[in-house]
């Protein structure tokens, strides 16, 4: 039996909110696109959209026909090799360049793909990003590789998770313990290790700034809903993380003996610039870029990084990122004008460099011990006023330049 036109239409739109979910777009976004294209294609539509659930209600304008569409998912991940490529296929259905029928085979033929890359690259990947992270902390070469190395675990426990679930739910503690024990059990026979560093390095990966800026951009568009769960669900990730790395910390010595967690710092500067362009690279990979995309990523990372740093010459180290996500929202926004690819491809890979993912983690041990991991004063307060900043310097962003798409 042939469909009809609006359960064509509906059934696109279905998949496509599916697909934006699967590929870890913020509710806001998806909610302002799914809108868009329902009214590109005659249809008028109410969307609610949350980390665990879809809602879609779907009618003709002359309200002859109406679907309800109610799902519970689970969060997505992000992943901007496939929101590109999913956009621009959204881009030809609207110039009539693939039927609808046509798009939802494609949408299909996407998510059954393959990864975009094996193992191996999300394994140097991986090696990279805590490196890199370390790097921008200052540590020491020692505490430098062995963060690269002991990354290699929090790899390969996020490769088991895909196929275990009793991995993928205790995956950030048990990340987090098995490096921590490692820390300890390494600064035993290496010199200038630097513990705390070498395991927030370790884990860097998995802690959740970026989605704690997510949770906050949303409930700034006033998407409260989504906002609150995306914002409790980074802070339940963070508890989580410092309390494996805590117990990690204490079977170590229990094992290896006590340990001096002295701090050691590396004040050459180079060293940094060199870990922003490697965690620019590393990130690239994590979040599955097009290769052809990968340049851009990179230099969204330094402009963000370099924008903050010159920010907080003038405004102070709180109000310095807020400066870096507006050049970067400004430069995301160009990028999607000229090539015709969502702004998040670019952005999300500076605004990386400048949330204060680790100076929550560093707070959060501040708070429970008292100790700091690195000298930085009112780290509690200045990690509010960072993610503030960011959320701020992208609204502001939007105001200067428009964005082309809704993505």
């Amino acid at each position: 039996m042939k469909q009809s036109s609006f359960e064509v239409k509906r059934d696109f739109i279905i998949k496509l909110g599916k697909a934006l979910h699967k590929y870890g777009t913020p509710a806001f976004r998806m909610e302002s696109h799914l809108r868009n294209v329902a009214e590109t294609m005659g249809l008028d539509g109410y969307f609610l959209v949350t980390p665990t659930s879809l809602t879609f209600v779907l009618w003709a304008p002359d309200d002859t026909q109406e679907y309800n569409y109610v799902m519970r998912v689970k969060p997505g991940e992000i992943d901007l090799g496939m929101l590109a490529r999913t956009n621009q296929l959204v881009e030809k259905v609207t110039a009539q360049e693939v039927s609808l029928s046509e798009a939802i085979t494609q949408l299909n033929t996407l998510a059954k793909q393959a990864p975009m890359h094996t193992p191996w690259t999300m394994l140097l990947a991986f090696a990279i990003t805590g490196g890199a992270f370390a790097m921008l902390m200052a540590a020491t070469w020692n505490t430098i590789i062995w963060s690269s190395l002991l990354s290699g675990i929090s790899f390969y426990l996020a490769h088991r998770a895909e196929h275990s679930r009793g991995v993928h739910e205790a995956l950030e503690p048990v990340a987090a313990l098995l490096c921590a024990f490692m820390a300890v059990a390494i600064s035993q026979i290496v010199p200038d290790i630097n513990i705390p560093i070498l395991i927030l390095s370790s884990i860097i990966i998995f802690v959740p700034g970026l989605s704690l800026t997510l949770g906050l951009s949303e409930l700034a568009a006033r998407e409260l809903i989504a906002g609150t769960a995306r914002v409790m669900d980074g802070v339940m990730v963070l508890f989580k993380l410092y309390f494996g790395a805590v117990l990690g910390m204490a079977f170590g010595a229990l094992i290896w003996g006590q340990v001096d967690l002295h701090v050691m710092e590396v004040s050459t500067w180079w060293i940094k610039w060199l870990g922003v362009f490697l965690l620019s690279l590393g990130l690239s990979v994590v979040f599955k870029v097009r290769p052809k995309d990968i340049p851009w990523g990179i230099l969204s990372g330094i402009i963000a990084y370099s924008a903050a740093f010159a920010g907080s010459a003038y405004l102070g180290e709180a109000l310095g990122p807020f400066i870096g996500a507006f050049v970067v929202g400004v430069y995301a926004n160009l990028f999607a004008k000229f090539t015709k690819s969502p702004a998040s491809v670019v952005l999300l890979q500076g605004i990386v460099l400048l949330v204060p993912g680790s100076k929550a983690y560093i707070s959060l041990n501040s708070m429970v011990l008292g100790e700091s991991m690195v000298s930085i004063p009112n780290i509690g307060s200045q990690t509010f006023l960072i993610f503030m900043s960011i959320v701020a310097g992208i609204l502001f962003a939007n105001v200067a330049v428009p964005q082309r798409s809704s993505l």
